[in-house]
This record gives structure tokens, sequence and C-alpha cells, in this order.
């Protein structure tokens, strides 16, 4: 039975004033990871992590995929040996933060207005700080999981986790033994819908495909006919690709969604037109606007070295992502797009793992939210970006998207990510603690 007693509201009290203070230390660790090995090293922040469990006998383990790119993994014994581990996971690094851009310094970690500032405080350090406050108190407090609790501290999510979840999921499977089922990034945070509050609990997102795309041709002088210049050819073919108009594919996940939201919001959601749709709900509608259909975006361009040579190669970068199911389907569009004389491959690839939106799990990540927010409209949604669960889905563990968080209205959650001026409310860490124990009453 859990404990209300005042003891145990000054205990809760406690652990989320120690999220705020935790919060803002992870913050003053600059882990930029610019992608393409060019990061500062996770390892100060890592051993920070390290010294925090450590305090409270959780036995943490640091491990290096390379000089200074740093993960820590610790495995708590639950009370049942015979009941499944279960994984909690977030990443240390964060991308990058120009100050000038900044109302305060990126990295310091300040608390304003009922907020602490800083790269990282929604993506997603404010989330590490609640799981350390909330392991604390436990093992303070000598409460097991029912199975062992496995944590992981991630480097490198902000690019392709090979020096992070990658890494650890290949070298030190053992942590991971038992374990199913995960919570992790993003998900769990409130969203105003004029009076009904939406919790979305991810449960999957888009498969990832980046690529490198390279046209030949001759090489030769500027002023002279080129029948087969690749700049001309690969420009031709990024703009295919850009332009294309792809079509809207209903998944299970997003179906349950929008199924969701109408229920929540007491209105038709139109599926025939959904973008108009997406518009109309604001900020709901965002939940699904970007994972209706797959997407192909350009990001980067490179060719020639000299204004009067006609190059011999030209290349170009997409950031592709794919419904999950659509994968074959996706790669046949881009190809057809590119035509014969671009080739492709990749940078990256991922496949769109999927959740059950209708399973035990998910019904007590929504039940320990609406203990927290009786208001609260606990929905499953479709992430359109990726995230390290990618990796521990090629080992059998599912992941959720769960980092409760209670906004204002006013905080734009998603504008937030990789976005100037990041903060995360100190009464939503708060919130977050208190549904993170009450979930983990759960396993």
């Amino acid at each position: 039975m859990r404990d209300d007693s005042p003891d145990a509201g000054r205990a809760a009290s406690e652990a989320a004033a120690e999220a705020v203070g935790i919060c803002a230390d992870l913050i003053r660790f600059d882990t930029t990871n610019r992608g393409e090995g060019a990061a500062r090293p996770e390892r100060p922040a890592a051993e920070h992590v390290a010294g925090l469990l450590d305090e409270v006998g959780a036995a943490p383990v640091v491990v290096e995929s390379a000089p200074g790119r740093a993960s820590v993994l610790a495995r708590l014994p639950g009370a049942d040996p015979s009941h499944p581990a279960f994984l909690v996971h977030g990443h240390l690094d964060v991308v990058p933060a120009d100050p000038a851009e900044w109302t305060v310094p990126p990295f310091s970690g300040e608390v304003r207005d009922g907020c602490v500032w800083g790269r990282g405080a929604i993506d997603m350090k404010g989330a590490l700080a609640m799981t350390l406050a909330t392991v604390r108190r436990r093992l303070r407090e000598g409460r097991r999981t029912r199975g062992d609790l496995v944590l992981a501290f991630l480097a490198d999510e902000e690019c392709t986790g090979e020096y992070g979840s990658r890494y650890v999921v290949r070298e030190h499977r053992e942590f991971f033994a038992g374990c199913t089922e995960a919570i992790s990034e993003s998900g769990g945070f409130s969203v105003d819908a004029g009076g009904a509050r939406i919790y979305p609990i991810a449960t999957g997102e888009r498969g990832t495909a980046w690529m490198r795309l390279t046209a030949r041709g001759t090489a030769g002088h500027g002023s002279k006919p080129a029948p087969d210049n690749p700049v001309a050819e690969l420009a031709h073919a990024v703009s295919r690709l850009a332009a294309h108009e792809w079509p809207v594919r209903l998944t299970p996940g997003v179906r349950a969604l929008l199924d969701g939201l109408a229920d929540a919001l007491g209105t038709t959601i139109d599926h025939d037109r959904l973008d108009a749709e997406a518009a109309r709900l604001g900020a709901v509608g965002r939940l699904f606007a970007g994972t209706v259909r797959n997407s192909a975006n350009p990001t980067r361009l490179d060719a020639g070295y000299k204004i009067n040579v006609v190059p011999g190669t030209a290349s170009a970068q997409v950031d592709g992502r794919f419904l999950p199911g659509t994968g074959e389907e996706f790669l046949a569009t881009v190809d057809r797009l590119l035509g014969p004389r671009v080739t492709r491959e990749f940078v990256n690839r991922e496949e769109a793992p999927a959740a059950d939106p209708e399973g035990p799990t998910f019904a007590a990540l929504a039940a320990a939210l609406r203990a927290e927010d009786p208001a609260a409209r606990p929905v499953p949604y479709v992430m359109a970006g990726g995230t390290d669960a990618k990796s521990f889905h090629r080992i059998g563990v599912t992941s959720f998207g769960f980092t409760p968080l209670a906004l204002g209205a006013d905080l734009d959650y998603f504008g937030m990510f990789h976005g100037v001026d990041e903060r995360v409310p100190l009464d939503g860490l708060a919130f977050g603690v208190r549904v993170l124990d009450r979930f983990l009453d759960t396993r």
C-alpha cells in the first residue's frame, strides 16, 4: 500500500527540490554533441551522475566507448528475482546552443521565473534529474521495485548513439538481461487543449533513414558544355525529393492517437483532411502533424571547389523518416524520385519501434498521471523523431516515451526541443518526480 503520511509528503517535497538542484547541476556540464564524432566529452557529467548513485548504494558503472564518451549503467535488485527487469534510459548529451541568442547563458542552469533554464532542461537533463531524485529517495527509504530496475544514462543520443546506446547494447548487454520494457523520452508532458489536459505517451516513433546522395559526371572547364554535370543532376534530384507530397499513412499508433484525442476533446477528427485538422487543433494537432506520413528533408549539399570547374561528383545529405511498416515503400519512392543517375547510401538506418497502447504498462503509466492530475487525459502517440529506443529495440526491449511534466499553457514543449531559451518549470519537475515514483511502484 502506498504511504500517504505527512512524512511521505515531506520526502516527496525533498525529492522534488533535489530534482531541481540535480537538473541545474547537470546543465552546467557542457555536453554539446555536434555529430559525426565532434562532441564535448560526456565523462564529467557521467561521473557526477555515478557519484549521485553511489551515495545511495546503487553501485553504478561508468563505461567508455571512446576517450571521454562515457555512459553510466546500474542495476538495482528487485524484491522478486523471477519478475521481469525494467529499464529507465536517458541521454547526457545535448545539441549546440549559441549564447548570443539566449536570455540566460545556456549552460548556467539558472533558476528564474519558476523555471530551470539551460540547454538540456527539456531534452533531457530535467528528465534525468527526475529519475535520479526518485531513485535516490526510494533507495534511502529501502523501497525496491518488484523486478530489477536498470538505469542507463547514455552518451551520443543526439547523433546516432554509436558512442552510447549502440555501444552499451553491444558491449554491456548483461546489464539488460531480462528487460523487455523501458521508459525514456519523450512523453507524459501536458498539452493544454482549452480546458482539457492531454498527456501523450509515446508508443512508437518513425524509423530513421539518413542518406548520402551522390551524382557523378565528367569534370571539366566551367565555360564548356557539361551535359552530365553532377551538380545539376543532384540539384534536380534533391528538388524532386523536397517537392514530393508524401501520402497519408495511418498506422495503428496514429489511429489510436486520433481516436484518443477525439474522445478527450469531445470532437471529431476528419481523417481525410488531417493537415487542416492539425492546424485547427493547434498545440494538440502538433502531436500528429508530423507522424501521418513519411518525410525526406534535404539538409546538406556539397560540391565543387572552384567557380570555373565542373566537379566530377556532387553529394547531398537527406534526413529521411518513415512510419512503422512503411520502410520498403519509403525507399522505393526515394529511388524513383532520385532517378538512375543519383545513388544513395545510408549514413544511419534504424527501424521504427512500436509499443502496445492497450497493454498493462501503458495503463500503469496513464494511471500514474491521473493519480497526480485527475483531469489528465493520457493518449498514445507516435514520435516524429527518434531516440535511443531504437538501439534497445534491437535487443528486444520495447520503450515507451514517458518523462512526465506538468506544463503551463505558455510553455511550448516542442519549440524548446533544440530551441532557444529551453527551460523546465520547478513545479513540472515536482510533478514528474511524484508520477515516476507512483509508476515504479507498479514495476
